[in-house]
């Protein structure tokens, strides 16, 4: 079967599929999956890869989706081939950020310091075990820095993943970090026990700064917004160029530990 026949298949594909008597929870997990590979491939994927990629039956993968598509939570891709997500999941979204005091008012903190530096700035949260962008306001450089909203990378890539883990007992950090998660974009290897000591001395000194990671081009600041008395719940980020001064980061950092104490729970 082609993906491009697309829709008109869907409908008409495992219509009788035996279903066990736990279905609507697998079915559940499975558009829980769906809906996750598609935030981490940034991009329309389709039916056929979709499938492929969460090694699940295209029979069910074809109904799950024709499912979604009708009830406007994943759309068709302007080919008609692929799918991405829909108007509906965007609504969802803008609703839940006007509900949630923290990301709303982290937004403006956020617009407001890459005004006021000239800086890109992030507020960033933890999900799923990774580091993922809420919100992201670039800088005026002339030279962009690479940062999205939505992107998640692996915590030890990340100054932000060390304070968002400050407080963690080792054995949670430890399971929530894979083998890959310790190897950088260039092939260096970071230390679990070196990683687990960044943790601890960027709690001890409520931030963290971070040089050459995710590349050799720039270095990342962040500190911590408590939602409460010892819980990191977010933080605040400046992504600047590497070869930023020491007196520069210092003043960045002190006004970044400011503007994140503003949006703190004490």
């Amino acid at each position: 079967m082609q993906d491009g026949k697309a829709l008109a298949e869907w409908q008409a594909a495992s219509s009788d599929e035996e279903r066990p008597a736990n279905s609507r929870e697998k079915g559940l997990n499975r558009v829980l999956h769906i809906l996750d590979f598609l935030h981490a491939n940034q991009r329309a994927i389709g039916i056929g890869e979709l499938a492929k990629g969460l090694n699940a039956p295209r029979s069910t993968t074809y109904t799950l989706v024709r499912e979604l598509v009708e009830a406007g939570l994943l759309e068709m891709a302007g080919d008609g081939n692929r799918v991405y997500f829909g108007k509906k999941l965007y609504l969802y979204g803008m609703a839940y950020m006007r509900g949630n005091d923290l990301l709303r008012r982290g937004r403006q903190e956020v617009d407001a310091l890459s005004r006021e530096t000239g800086e890109t700035s992030e507020l960033c949260m933890l999900q799923s075990g990774r580091y993922t962008i809420v919100h992201s306001s670039p800088g005026t450089r002339p030279f962009r820095i690479s940062s999205a909203t939505g992107l998640q990378i692996p915590l030890p890539w990340t100054a932000s993943g060390r304070l968002l883990l400050a407080g963690l007992e080792r054995s949670r950090i430890e399971a929530m970090i894979s083998e890959d998660d310790l190897i950088l974009p260039d092939g260096r290897k970071i230390e679990l026990d070196d990683f687990i000591d960044d943790i601890a001395k960027a709690r001890a000194t409520g931030y963290c700064v971070t040089s050459g990671l995710v590349d050799a081009y720039t270095k990342c600041l962040a500190a911590p917004v408590f939602s409460a008395p010892g819980k990191v719940e977010a933080t605040m980020c400046l992504v600047v160029p590497i070869d930023t001064s020491q007196e520069r980061t210092s003043d960045l950092v002190a006004l970044l530990r400011e503007r994140a104490a503003r949006l703190s729970i004490s």
